[in-house]
């Protein structure tokens, strides 16, 4: 029955109160006002579990008791009804009505929740009912200062950039178990989710927590309110960028901007408790294993196949290692990524987005598991921010991880040289590592059409035009020890900077640029045919010039990322494949 049978304003069940509008032909939620509303008229029709409380006569009250004066979320008013116009259709199964009312599903209305790792992230983005709680589920939103870290605020009209931390903080009830319960909680789990400006495609970037990098000094705001710059660390694994020495999350956020050239938008932080909530609200992820997997240090114990996981038995899943591959923190990214995939899955199907309790429970635990910027913390901006990329196709959303190879104490990775920096610039220039633009690669590819040289047969000179110094070397090193472009050379400096990378040469050198322009992914725009350069190499046969512009980033580094994200070399899996993991 509703809360009037009750007689409890305190016992609302959300889930009961859903009632069509027949203006959007979606349902929506209605809940008494904690007060009379001048010139509001109350909702005409009774919630569904009223109705049913009538029809079985379970109570004998009035459904139009007085309005109970505890206080509860203030509600957003239904459509006034127009005299003479009719009343709302009943909604289905309600006895004495006119007849099955049916309703539109709207797809544009996206709940999306990723949980990994020791990182929870959820974005809520639902239709009107969603709002009505807004007041109580602000209250329930930890805001964190960006410290000025951040770009200010993502944007409809530009590609959004959201670096999701999972803490190792061994806060909140039976965490203390785990081990290091004095753990200043560290950048566990990191992922960088960028979605690009048309909404078509988005990559999920992992970054390793043992990847040594350069922590840049960070101003923070502490706990208590006072202000810190706390000084950068040279040579230093990446999850040390939070918790350390006071570190926030803002320190997170500007060390992957060292790291990748990315100034994220906002961040959001989790903890142990948010995996189990928010895995908990959802009825559980569905994950495969190839093999058993039973890990005496995370406790968990899996037979080979599927199973569906929640709660502590999802935390565990998804802090398992040693039992997994390698045994290294690589292999459980990649665990990481499956639980992803999969809640991305579930969460887009209809079973959840028709689902009113779930939606509820979700953005219940949504809101009190996670920490936010203070940028985004508002469920308005944060359900905003959720249709953006829950416009998002699962086939189009694309984990990797930075590549990386072992340091010279193996308890470490480095970022590889030339890949990881290739992947930086390929989600700089907002370019898919789906298929989603394969008509923009081959329309890129027709002006690249024809014929193309052998690495041995093509003749270039190279001058450094605007890149640092030392690139010229750097690149014939590259050229004839690595491709097989031994007929090369380096000239020094060109008599002038350029922005872009530019490769002059004659008509009849056309398949020499063609294949020179395959290996280092300069677009057509950076060729210029037809210039008549008389140059030669130092077997004094004509040469064409290459000329090294701002936009190198280093040898055997792609100069495009449009053109070398079909042949970027990292491990890349959609979010619509189902894998076994083990």
């Amino acid at each position: 029955m509703d809360a009037q049978g009750r007689g409890r304003a305190e016992d609302i069940d959300p889930a009961d109160q859903w009632v069509l509008n027949p203006s959007t032909g979606e349902y929506e939620l209605r809940l008494a006002p904690s007060a009379p509303q001048s010139g509001v008229p109350r909702p005409r029709r009774a919630t569904p579990a009223a109705a049913g409380a009538r029809a079985g006569g379970a109570s004998g009250r009035s459904a139009t008791a007085t309005p109970d004066t505890r206080e509860i979320p203030e509600v957003v008013p239904g459509p006034r009804r127009r005299r003479g116009t009719p009343e709302e259709e009943p909604l289905p199964g309600r006895r004495g009505g006119r007849g099955r009312t049916k309703t539109k599903k709207s797809k544009g209305k996206r709940i999306l929740v990723w949980t990994g790792g020791t990182l929870a992230f959820v974005l809520v983005g639902v239709s009107a009912a969603g709002y009505l709680y807004y007041q109580h589920l602000n209250n329930n939103i930890t805001a964190i200062p960006t410290d000025g870290a951040g770009t200010g605020g993502f944007s409809k009209d530009r590609a959004i950039n959201l670096l999701v931390i999972g803490t190792d903080k061994r806060t909140g009830k039976g965490n203390e178990s785990y081990g290091d319960k004095e753990s200043v909680g560290h950048a566990d789990t990191t992922i960088l989710l960028h979605v690009s400006k048309d909404r078509t495609n988005a990559t999920a970037m992992s970054i390793p927590r043992d990847m040594i990098v350069d922590i840049p000094d960070c101003e923070t705001t502490q706990e208590d309110g006072s202000k810190k710059t706390i000084g950068g660390s040279t040579g230093v694994r990446f999850n040390t960028s939070l918790g350390q020495d006071g570190r926030t999350p803002s320190c997170t956020m500007r060390t992957v901007t060292e790291l990748t050239g990315i100034v994220p938008d906002h961040f959001m932080v989790a903890d142990f408790n948010a995996v189990k909530t928010l895995s908990t609200a959802i009825g559980g992820v569905k994950v495969c294993l190839a093999k058993p997997i039973k890990d005496s240090k995370s406790k968990l114990d899996l037979s080979k196949g599927e199973h569906v996981i929640q709660g502590e038995q999802a935390l565990s899943f998804l802090r398992t290692r040693y039992s997994v591959g390698f045994g290294s923190d690589l292999d459980r990214i990649k665990l990481q990524q499956q639980f992803l995939s999969s809640m991305i899955r579930q969460m887009k199907s209809e079973d959840t987005l028709t689902d009113p309790r779930k939606v509820i429970d979700l953005a219940e635990a949504a809101t009190k598991a996670l920490s936010v910027d203070d940028k985004i913390a508002d469920i308005k901006k944060l359900a905003s921010l959720g249709q953006e990329v829950g416009k998002v196709n699962t086939k189009n959303i694309t984990f990797t991880t930075v590549p990386v190879v072992d340091n010279t104490d193996r308890a470490t990775v480095l970022p590889m040289p030339g890949k990881a920096e290739q992947l930086f610039q390929t989600v700089r220039e907002d370019v898919s590592l789906s298929d989603v633009k394969k008509k923009e690669k081959q329309k890129q590819a027709a002006k690249l059409k024809g014929k193309r040289a052998d690495a041995s047969e093509v003749r270039v000179n190279v001058y450094n035009g605007g890149a640092e110094a030392g690139s010229a070397q750097a690149t014939l090193n590259w050229l004839q020890n690595d491709v097989g472009v031994t007929k090369s050379s380096q000239l020094g400096n060109a008599g002038k900077t350029l922005a872009k990378t530019t490769l002059e040469y004659d008509p009849d050198q056309a398949d020499q640029a063609r294949k020179l322009a395959d290996l280092m992914g300069l677009s057509a725009s950076a060729l210029k045919p037809g210039e008549g350069n008389s140059e030669t190499n130092s077997q004094g046969l004509p040469a064409m010039v290459l000329t090294l512009g701002e936009d190198f980033k280093g040898a055997g580094v792609k100069i495009s990322g449009s053109s070398s994200a079909a042949d970027l070399d990292v491990e890349k899996n959609t979010a619509d494949k189902e894998k076994c993991a083990g």
